[in-house]
């Protein structure tokens, strides 16, 4: 992965054979992934589907949470699991609160074709608007672009003719890749930071983004989302083997910490990088090539870094960590 900033000489790159790693990550379409698991789901011999249904409404008792579907089914659960997203009906049924800001940025997605292969490297430019990922794709010239920017001219740029588009991201991604050419409808969506103040509640936990969104900018968000996945099921698994009630909170709040621990250190270290990447002044811009010159030529420090991105170090759950893979 190559990162640097316009107009400065702050840059780094990260390889992943320097920890004897095939690469730093896979792009895998949200589609692809969702199917994968539908099917994985329906391999299971322990799984009720009720699909297509939706919730209409939750109710509690002593010692279990009662459901009723939009067909009319009623639903029965010591732990409903909200993952529903970052607009979740369920966080919004039990009325948890959310800690949240607007980032002030839309993040413009397309997939590009370049005029130069990619590599198969991950680049990422700090520019004045914002930050621009290009994430390599398996065809070797097609990459999907991140390019966060201001709401204006997130939506002018999915609304000008492709040509203009083409040379508008060609100029801000410094022609590393040659000329680009958009390939896909350009879509903008606003980037907020979303934290709800409890992720359980009796008979109710909250995963992924219906917990949590992050700033894009690392793209950790979704590896966030299927720890926060791995770690329920794992809690969820000791407390059965124990005799516990799952859906107890009292029984449930080491998960909470746990995962609200990782959140907030991923939420403020993503508002870390944006704020040291924001604003103009030379002497802020020194200090970022200084930084980052430093980090790139002083032992072990991107090792750090690598290591957290890839899974390799930090609270992970049993299932997650390396010598389980």
């Amino acid at each position: 992965m190559d990162v640097w900033e316009q107009d400065s000489f702050a840059a780094i790159d990260f390889d992943a054979m320097s920890l004897g790693q095939p690469n730093l990550g896979y792009i895998v379409e949200n589609s692809v992934i969702q199917l994968a698991l539908w099917e994985k789901v329906k391999q299971q011999d322990n799984v009720i589907l009720l699909c297509p249904d939706k919730c209409s409404n939750i109710m509690f008792g002593e010692s279990e949470a009662f459901l009723t579907l939009s067909s009319g089914k009623a639903v029965t659960a010591k732990l409903v699991v909200g993952a529903d997203g970052a607009n979740s009906w369920l966080r919004n049924e039990v009325s948890i609160p959310l800690t949240h800001w607007d980032y002030g940025h839309s993040a413009l997605v397309a997939n590009i074709r370049t005029d130069e292969p990619h590599g198969g490297i991950a680049r990422q430019i700090f520019t004045p608007d914002g930050p621009l990922a290009f994430l390599p794709l398996s065809d070797p010239h097609l990459c999907s672009i991140v390019w966060s920017q201001s709401p204006d001219n997130a939506q002018a740029r999915c609304e000008i003719e492709d040509d203009a588009f083409n040379r508008e991201l060609t100029a801000a991604f410094d022609s590393r890749l040659g000329l680009c050419h958009v390939e896909s409808e350009r879509v903008a969506f606003p980037l907020k930071m979303r934290y709800a103040r409890d992720f359980v509640r009796d008979r109710v936990a909250l995963i992924g983004d219906a917990a949590h969104t992050i700033h894009p900018l690392a793209g950790q968000g979704v590896n966030l989302g299927l720890l926060d996945a791995v770690s329920l099921a794992q809690e969820i698994e000791r407390l059965h083997n124990v005799g516990k009630d799952i859906g107890d909170k009292a029984n449930l709040r080491p998960f909470e910490r746990w995962r609200k621990t990782e959140a907030a250190q991923m939420i403020a270290a993503m508002q870390g990088f944006r704020d040291l990447f924001s604003g103009e002044h030379p002497m802020k811009k020194l200090f970022r090539g200084i930084g980052l010159t430093a980090a790139s030529v002083l032992p072990g420090v991107k090792d750090l870094f690598i290591r957290r991105a890839l899974g390799l170090s930090g609270d992970l759950p049993n299932i997650a960590k390396p010598d389980k893979a």
